[in-house]
């Protein structure tokens, strides 16, 4: 199976050149044939020029803000590949990653998304024992919603891999949906035609800034109600987010 990582990306000079050496790496580690899609989305500063410094680094243009017009356009530009890792540019591919990735799509011909948790590499000790406890109910959640009520399933957006054919089966990307719900939307729509799964492990390092910023609870609070309202409504709540960056 060909697999492309595709990547949003939004004023992230900072981060992104970590992003992709982290890619890079795992791609040559693990031997599992892989291209690399930057989306540089409306960026005002160096992001899409250090992206384009990675030889093997294809950039597309998305000037539409807003994360999932950054996905869906990544995804446009993926034809061809039947396996697309959606990661963000504030994540650290971990070793044994794209291993854990294959395994899991070679054994279960079923299977049509795959995802699992963030490790806040950048946070407080306190707060990721707060965060594990939250990917605890996660879990439950997951088993509930999968395998008992069969209303979806759950997907960590930033860490998720699915097949393309499925995803197009199933419509591709709602672009109404912003930021808030979109990795929600994956897991309901995608359930339907075939195998969602959440492991423990396919974890995949990031950013906590944006939880460090608006508070633990708060975010929470936030993505836990848009979570249910994406499930059971369609839609998300909450259809305003802020931007964080690190200064």
């Amino acid at each position: 199976m060909k697999l492309a990582f595709v990547i949003p990306a939004y004023n992230e000079e900072a981060l992104i050149g970590k992003c992709l050496e982290s890619v890079e790496a795992e791609i040559k580690r693990s031997g599992v044939p892989a291209d690399v899609i930057v989306v540089n989305n409306a960026s005002t500063d160096r992001t899409g020029e250090i992206a384009r410094s990675f030889a093997g680094v294809r950039v597309v243009d998305e000037p539409k803000k807003g994360l999932v017009n950054a996905r869906d356009a990544g995804f446009a530009a993926s034809e061809g590949y039947d396996l697309i890792a959606n990661i963000d540019s504030d994540t650290i591919v971990p070793e044994g990653w794209l291993t854990t990735v294959m395994k899991e799509f070679n054994k279960d011909s079923k299977l049509v998304c795959l995802s699992g948790p963030y490790i806040y590499y950048d946070m407080a000790p306190h707060n990721r024992a707060l965060i594990s406890a939250f990917y605890g109910l996660t879990y439950l959640i997951y088993l509930l919603n999968r395998f008992i009520l069969r209303v979806g399933s759950v997907v960590q957006g930033g860490n998720f891999v699915f097949k393309r054919d499925a995803w197009v089966k199933v419509g591709g990307y709602d672009r109404s949906i912003e930021f808030f719900g979109e990795d929600t939307d994956v897991a309901v729509r995608l359930s339907r035609v075939g195998g969602v799964k959440w492991t423990y492990a396919l974890k995949m390092k990031t950013s906590g800034r944006r939880l460090e910023k608006e508070g633990v609870f708060q975010t929470a609070a936030t993505y836990t109600l848009n979570f249910f309202w994406v499930t059971f409504r369609g839609k998300p709540a909450t259809m305003d987010y802020k931007d964080v960056r690190k200064d």
